[in-house]
């Protein structure tokens, strides 16, 4: 399965060891992730402004991430596609990306339910709905 991780996921797998740092180890185990740069630059961003982690830590996590996922560039939609203008950047990575499900804590995305037929989940859904298939 192609899967977008949101950057809140990546941001919590780095925080804390729990249900994110698992979702990211079994995606890159058992999925392919598709990410866009939009996305690691807020990661970076935010584990060095607001986590204060190591500018070489984050650059080390980024380059990692940049050598495990494919990488793509979002396709442009509709400002009124979602409250959010930033989520834009998330959505439209589905098509290029040709991916079947978005993992994220953001409640602008998650009410979505869905988009282009790709499921928008919680970490807690994905990881059961993929504990069911095993």
């Amino acid at each position: 399965m192609r899967v977008i991780l949101d950057s809140n996921i990546f941001i919590a797998a780095v925080a804390s060891r729990g249900l994110c740092e698992a979702i990211v180890e079994f995606c890159l185990e058992r999925h392919t992730l598709v990410s866009g740069e939009g996305i690691l630059e807020e990661v970076g961003e935010k584990l060095r402004n607001k986590l204060k982690v190591p500018p070489k830590v984050v650059a080390e996590y980024l380059k990692f991430l940049r050598q495990n996922i494919d990488l793509v560039k979002p396709e442009k939609l509709d400002p009124g596609t979602c409250r959010d203008p930033d989520d834009l950047m998330v959505l439209g990575l589905i098509s290029p990306g040709d991916a079947q499900a978005i993992v994220t804590g953001d409640k602008d995305l998650l009410v979505l339910g869905q988009f282009k037929g790709a499921p928008i989940m919680t970490p807690r859904a994905f990881w059961e709905f993929n504990q069911s298939e095993f």
